[in-house]
């Protein structure tokens, strides 16, 4: 009894040392940490999703204060002019107006529409998929893959895979842009929240090309050119690209395209 009671009093010597000794090394090396990256954070929604390009909200109310990124650089609350306008406040700057943006999955093939070249059992996520020869169950070497990692990589639940494409709840959606970073297709951009007629395919090829692969897909034939007053669409590489600055939203377009891509 007497050696473990000598042990024991020895444990809490050495106990009560190491906690001295960190207490002091903690104030030494203590880092002041600025009042205004707390306030920010704490206006910050929290998601730590890191489409802003940092480590999550802490790291990026941190570089905001060290002025290595905006007072906008959240792209949940990018558009919310109130937090934005809290932010600059704590930053003592002017705050930035930023239009709303929202994701949008460029392609139609759903089941009913996109040919099927085989049946695909391997693991559920597109880029995987994409390392198997064929590059997807889908002839339609542009389109959705449907195998869901741009859901997975979601953090607001805006994504699902309906009918075999990924299809995106605008009103979810923060524009954190990752799912626009995981696509191996590179089909999901960010649009304004407001875009009117939004163009549902990523086909490159023409014509008849497509149509042998897509019932849905565009076959580049110009007539949402030719129908826009405002000069608002150009075709680019056999795909109809619309200037949502010129364009007006009258729907000219999506009413007279033949495949029905603009929606």
């Amino acid at each position: 009894m007497y050696i473990v009671g000598i042990a024991a009093a020895l444990v809490g010597v050495v106990g009560v040392v190491i906690g001295l000794l960190l207490g002091v090394a903690g104030e030494v090396f203590k880092v002041e940490e600025d009042p205004r990256e707390v306030e920010i954070c704490g206006l910050l929604p929290g998601n730590n999703c890191g489409g802003c390009g940092y480590a999550g909200c802490p790291a990026l109310a941190k570089a905001i204060v060290a002025g290595e990124a905006p007072v906008n650089g959240c792209p949940v609350c990018k558009a919310n002019t109130e937090i934005i306008g809290k932010i600059s406040d704590v930053m003592g700057v002017e705050a930035v107006e930023s239009a709303r943006t929202a994701a949008f999955v460029k392609c139609s093939g759903t089941c009913d529409k996109a040919e099927i070249k085989f049946n695909y059992y391997g693991i559920e996520d597109c880029k995987k998929a994409m390392t198997v020869p064929g590059a997807g169950n889908k002839l339609c070497a542009f389109g959705c893959l449907g195998l869901g990692t741009c859901v997975r990589a979601c953090a607001f639940d805006a994504i699902h895979i309906i009918d075999g494409v990924s299809v995106v709840d605008r009103d979810k959606c923060a524009a954190c842009g990752k799912c626009v970073e995981v696509c191996p297709k590179n089909i999901i951009e960010l649009l304004p929240y407001d875009a009117r007629n939004k163009v549902a395919c990523s086909n490159h090829d023409k014509g008849k090309a497509v149509k042998t692969v897509c019932s849905a897909g565009c076959i580049a034939c110009g007539v949402c050119v030719k129908q826009c007053e405002a000069e608002a669409i150009k075709l680019e590489n056999n795909l109809p690209v619309i200037d949502y600055e010129k364009c007006t939203g009258c729907g000219k377009c999506a009413a007279k395209c033949p495949s029905h891509v603009i929606v």
